[in-house]
């Protein structure tokens, strides 16, 4: 089977127990001339029957089905015919935490079932389905194996000399971000002695449960960020969906978090760029920040903003991107001054703060 057809029809597997469902969702997809729906299905084995029978190159897999359900049924493809699944999912605590489950389980990314005829947002889902998809035609499975997580550096990086150490990091991701974070920030100190900012791209009611998975799996304390926040060192702040999330330095000392709705007329809410542009403007030369896996360009300006002004800027190579979209967009820019692997990606933060291990 062929993952990778830039030139040819990607065939998709539609699996959802909601006829309406099916036909919203092979709609949506056959929108573009580049997608085909090749099949559809009910339940669980029926899906995992198509998938062996019509091999599709992607499959999107509603998590609520009747018997075996989406995770079960996701378990299955994944040992059995592994292949790009892009889960559906419900707008809802509970339906957020078992997303973020698919995704430790090798799900490539999700959509929100918001779907409806009447709904302002079906073109926005749409468009969101469509380049979800075709991202998740091209991606290369050795992206989603599990990393090695990077250990303390006993030396500095070989790399660009940086001479100023941080005060802070802005860390910008999007499609295959919640897996990454997940990779990299458990294996930073508890005595990380800055505080980080995290913009991932997710739906309202993500933000919460994805920053309490990673506070469980983290050394040092993950939050989703609030109103008037202290940015504290060895503290994780993820801006919550629907967002903006700003940094502002009351003293040289300290800085607190601005929660925000505007800007509105950003593609993204909230968004990387709006992040890191305070951050640059706030810290300069002592910010540094990290731009990861994700569609589009949303953080090349920020990252641009951060690298003029004399602050660290690292992005992550294509090799280990899930989608090679933002920080693509910042190589191209030539705003990078370093371009490492994902499980690098803690050494060179622990480096650029000359971090040593307690003994």
């Amino acid at each position: 089977m062929s993952l990778s057809r830039p030139n040819s029809e990607v065939r998709v597997l539609v699996a959802d127990d909601s006829a309406f469902m099916r036909t919203a969702l092979t709609r949506m997809i056959e929108s573009d001339s580049s997608l085909h729906v090749v099949g559809t299905a009910q339940t669980g084995l029926e899906a995992l029957e198509k998938i062996s029978r019509l091999q599709p190159d992607v499959v999107t897999l509603d998590i609520e089905m009747p018997g075996l359900n989406g995770i079960e049924t996701l378990k299955r493809v994944m040992r059995d015919s592994p292949r790009p699944v892009i889960m559906v999912s419900s707008l809802t605590q509970e339906g957020a935490e078992t997303t973020l489950e698919a995704l430790d389980l090798g799900a490539f990314d999700y959509v929100p079932k918001q779907l409806s005829y009447v709904s302002l947002d079906i073109i926005k889902v749409r468009d969101d389905l469509v380049n979800k998809i075709k991202a998740a035609a091209r991606y290369r499975p050795h992206a989603f194996g599990k990393m090695r997580r990077a250990e303390f550096p006993s030396a500095p990086v070989a790399a660009t000399p940086h001479v100023v150490v941080p005060s802070i990091i802005a860390i910008g991701t999007s499609t295959g971000g919640p897996k990454a974070l997940q990779e990299i920030l458990p294996s930073l100190p508890q005595d990380l002695p800055v505080g980080i900012l995290v913009v991932q791209h997710m739906p309202p009611g993500f933000t919460g449960p994805f920053a309490k998975r990673l506070n469980n799996l983290c050394k040092v304390t993950v939050h989703e960020a609030e109103p008037a926040m202290a940015v504290e060192r060895g503290h994780v702040y993820i801006a919550p969906a629907g967002k903006h999330m700003t940094v502002r330095r009351r003293t040289s000392s300290q800085a607190v978090l601005q929660i925000s709705s505007t800007p509105d007329n950003t593609l993204h809410i909230p968004s990387v760029d709006v992040m890191m542009l305070s951050v640059a403007e706030a810290f300069h030369s002592l910010a540094m920040g990290v731009i990861m896996t994700g569609m589009g360009a949303d953080g090349a300006l920020g990252m641009k903003a951060i690298f003029e002004d004399g602050g660290l800027t690292v992005g992550q190579d294509e090799a280990s991107c899930a989608v090679y979209g933002m920080p693509r967009s910042c190589a191209e820019m030539g705003i990078l001054k370093r371009v490492v692997p994902l499980p690098e990606i803690p050494r060179q933060i622990l480096s650029a703060l000359a971090y040593r291990k307690p003994h």
